[in-house]
C-alpha cells in the first residue's frame, strides 16, 4: 500500500509542471515547424501557412509573412473573426479541435475531413500538453 502511495505520488510530481502550449504557438508548430520562411504547395506563406489573399486582407500594408511578429498579429486577426462567426453561431467558444478546423479548413468546421481530423487532434494534444 505504501508503495503504491509513493508511485502516485511520484508520478504526480513528475506530471505537475506539464503545461498547455498557447493555440497560436501549436498552430505554427503544426503548419510550419515554426519555419517562419516556409511556402505551401499551394503558395501559403508565413509560419501558420496562410493563403496569400488571407494574408493581403488581414495583413498591415508594410507587414512581411515572413516576421514571426507580423505572421501572429495577422493569425489572430483572421481567428478573431473566423472565433466570432462560431460563437454566433454556436453560442459557445470553439473547442481546440475546432479552433484547428476554423484555421485550417474552415467550411468544415461541422464536418472536417480524415487528414483535417488528424492534424486537428494533433493540434488538440500539442495545446493540452507541451
Amino acid at each position: 500500500m505504501m508503495r503504491r502511495i509513493l508511485l502516485i505520488g511520484f508520478l504526480l510530481m513528475c506530471c505537475w509542471h506539464l503545461e498547455a502550449m498557447d493555440r497560436f504557438a501549436a498552430l505554427s508548430l503544426i503548419e510550419s515547424g515554426d519555419t517562419d520562411r516556409a511556402t505551401g504547395p499551394n503558395g501559403e506563406i508565413s509560419r501558420f501557412q496562410m493563403q496569400p489573399d488571407v494574408w493581403k486582407r488581414f495583413a498591415r500594408t508594410n507587414a512581411s509573412p515572413t516576421n514571426a511578429v507580423d505572421s501572429l498579429e495577422v493569425a489572430k486577426a483572421v481567428m478573431q473573426v473566423r472565433c466570432a462567426v462560431f460563437e454566433r453561431a454556436s453560442n459557445r467558444p470553439p473547442t481546440d479541435v475546432e479552433f484547428y478546423v476554423l484555421w485550417n479548413a474552415p467550411a468544415q468546421v461541422s464536418n472536417p475531413g480524415k487528414s483535417v481530423s488528424r492534424r486537428a487532434e494533433r493540434f488538440s494534444n500539442l495545446v493540452k500538453f507541451k
